[in-house]
């Protein structure tokens, strides 16, 4: 597997003057000095004296105040605006504070969020729980798919793990119903069907513990590692299992670049884009 111990080198964390700012800021100052990464505050809108004044009255107020930190104001459609800055500063990961529910504050979530994460070229935190003090990530859910993309999301997922001290990773595998092709009607079916899921765990666990064995072992250490398969509509089956877990972080595939077909048929991340189980990293492997 092509390793890189250190992805996130430079983030951008595009925010807006809206009551989330200051704890969003909190936890992104904290996530740069952990990543050891340069950090962008990115404002697109009007730099004003008023609006100065209050991201400098915050930034007196975070963990690290010794660390780094470059301002950038701009102004334009915020969509825009951010992916010409993201490919522009070399961003390697992209933070938006989001709210869990669409009907809610929608600056950074909804269509905003649906079009950052299709067409930028890094990838993607998506805040929904920060604090104001450090809540240790204690257990990480990262996708399993048998996608050609996954092994970097689960060496990131990794990466993470050791940056922020986290105790598990749970790798999920999600199965599509679809491919057990077995009706049940009666025992003798459904013991069928039964065989079939069997096979299919031991299919996907064989796949995902040869992508473990070809890890850097330093990743591996002090964080206990668990698979598990889920059959269920893709997408809305992982984020049910990380809200049933608890867990403080989902880890994705980015979607691939946006299509017809994306325009018509949900991607798998529009079912957790639409309800954020927990905060989301969306892994894009940089071009």
């Amino acid at each position: 597997m092509e390793t890189n111990p250190h992805p996130f080198k430079r983030i951008l964390f595009g925010f807006a003057f809206s009551p989330t700012l200051e704890i969003n800021l909190l936890e992104t100052t904290r996530l740069a000095h952990f990543f050891n990464a340069k950090l962008t505050l990115l404002h697109v809108g009007e730099k004003t004296g008023e609006k100065l004044g209050i991201l400098n009255a915050l930034l007196k107020k975070i963990d690290f105040p010794d660390d780094a930190i470059e301002i950038q104001w701009e102004e334009g459609k915020p969509v825009s605006v951010i992916l010409e800055a993201c490919t522009k500063y070399n961003i390697d990961l992209l933070v938006l504070g989001a709210l869990q529910h669409e009907n809610m504050y929608q600056f950074y979530v909804g269509s905003i969020a649906r079009n950052l994460t299709r067409k930028v070229n890094c990838s993607v935190l998506l805040l929904i729980k920060p604090t104001a003090e450090r809540s240790p990530c204690k257990h990480i859910v990262v996708n399993g798919l048998d996608a050609p993309e996954t092994p970097v999301a689960i060496l990131d997922a990794f990466y993470v793990a050791n940056a922020l001290g986290a105790q598990q990773i749970t790798i999920v595998e999600e199965i599509r119903e679809q491919e057990i092709h077995v009706t049940v009607e009666d025992d003798r079916s459904l013991k069928k069907a039964n065989i079939v899921m069997e096979r299919l765990k031991l299919r996907e666990d064989s796949r995902v513990r040869k992508i473990l064995n070809s890890m850097p072992e330093n990743f591996l250490k002090n964080i206990k590692v668990k698979t598990q398969s889920i059959f269920g509509k893709r997408g809305y089956s992982i984020g049910h299992y990380a809200e049933v877990v608890r867990a403080d972080l989902l880890v994705m595939n980015a979607p691939k670049k946006s299509g017809l077909l994306d325009r018509i048929f949900p991607h798998d991340l529009e079912y957790i884009l639409s309800d954020l189980p927990t905060d989301l990293l969306i892994i894009r492997k940089k071009d």
